[in-house]
């Protein structure tokens, strides 16, 4: 007599039973079993989810908490979100993994931790250029080189500092463009900061003959430097013998402005003017390198091939022109840059860091 084989779940069946009595109550006495280990397992699984929610709810007011003392360390914006992220996200992981813990799945959990770690890794080095980008966001949070509205030169652009983002800095040229430079690129760049200091030197170069009394001709400029109202006293202003050249000595003038208030290219400009008429009405001599000029076909004084000549402005044209507040203007620029930079649309989206 054949021997009855239990089958794959270890339930004998019994022979006097029809298959369909067999199949419902197997799956029933199933369905007991799973309500059974659910009933001894569901205390556990609530207490889990209460934990898993409860870290999801206090991630927020306790990174604000554990933060407070990064806030008398340092005053970034930055450096304080990410840190309050960072408390945040490791609160709801450990919640995560408690849960997990509790509903048995320990080695899913220990593989979540492992993998989450893995995955920032590999996301580190696909996204290499936005991880740089944005951890020299943080060290330029931190250190500061300079602030919103200050002139800064860097990787040979020369702007005022519009937005710095997580991503990039915004500079607005002096021809009112935007130009946006990865945070990277500016913090391994050297950074040259126009507004620490408001004072700023500027120079004018201007050639005498060497018929000229150089001393006096020095006198002579530097008392003109002196009479610039946009030039300062303190550092005092100096006129230097700067070479000889090949028809003139050539002499430089140095002079420091404020640059919040003044430009030193407009005010070069109005120095070189005035030094060039009071050095003409002194019969000061500024001559041109020497040159042979050859004239071919000289004309014997025929009206008809002479050139004709443009009429002369009149002296009181002249006089008014001279005078006018546009040639007069030494104010800085810089200003009028921060005004534009304002009525100009954001360029990219994002919360200034510093």
């Amino acid at each position: 007599m054949p021997t009855t084989q239990p089958n794959t779940l270890g339930v004998t069946p019994p022979q006097d039973l029809p298959t369909g009595v067999f199949s419902w109550s197997f799956f029933q006495d199933q369905l007991i079993q799973l309500a059974h280990s659910s009933a001894q397992i569901l205390p556990t699984l609530i207490l889990g989810f209460i934990l898993l929610m409860s870290s999801y709810l206090v991630a927020g007011p306790l990174s604000r908490l554990l933060i407070k003392p990064i806030n008398f360390m340092t005053d970034s914006k930055l450096v304080i979100l990410v840190a309050r992220r960072a408390i945040s996200t490791l609160i709801i992981l450990l919640g995560a993994y408690l849960f997990l813990r509790l509903a048995g799945l320990t080695e899913f959990a220990v593989a979540i931790m492992s993998g989450t770690g893995l995955i920032g890794l590999i996301l580190g080095f696909a996204f290499r250029d936005i991880a740089e980008n944005f951890i020299a966001s943080l060290l330029l949070s931190i250190q500061r080189p300079f602030k919103i509205d200050d002139v800064i030169e860097v990787d040979g652009r020369l702007g005022v500092i519009k937005k710095v983002t997580a991503r990039a800095t915004t500079l607005v040229d002096y021809d009112g463009n935007h130009i946006q430079i990865p945070n990277a690129t500016v913090y391994k760049n050297i950074i040259k900061n126009l507004t620490a200091n408001p004072k700023m030197r500027g120079n004018v170069t201007i050639g005498i003959g060497y018929d000229s009394d150089i001393r006096s001709v020095q006198a002579l400029a530097l008392r003109i430097l002196n009479q610039q109202k946009a030039v300062l006293s303190d550092p005092p202003a100096q006129v230097l013998i700067d070479n000889l050249g090949a028809s003139t000595i050539n002499l430089i003038l140095y002079f420091w402005v404020n640059s919040e208030e003044h430009s030193t290219v407009k005010v070069s400009s109005q120095l070189m003017r005035e030094l060039v008429n009071e050095f003409t009405e002194q019969g000061i001599s500024m001559p041109d390198d020497a040159r042979e000029r050859i004239l071919l076909n000289m004309p014997n004084n025929d009206p008809a091939d002479t050139e004709p000549q443009p009429p002369k402005a009149p002296k009181q044209s002249m006089a008014a022109l001279e005078h006018s507040d546009t040639l007069n203007d030494v104010s800085s620029d810089t200003d009028e840059i921060r005004e534009q930079a304002e009525k100009s649309r954001d360029p990219e989206q994002g919360k200034n860091i510093i």
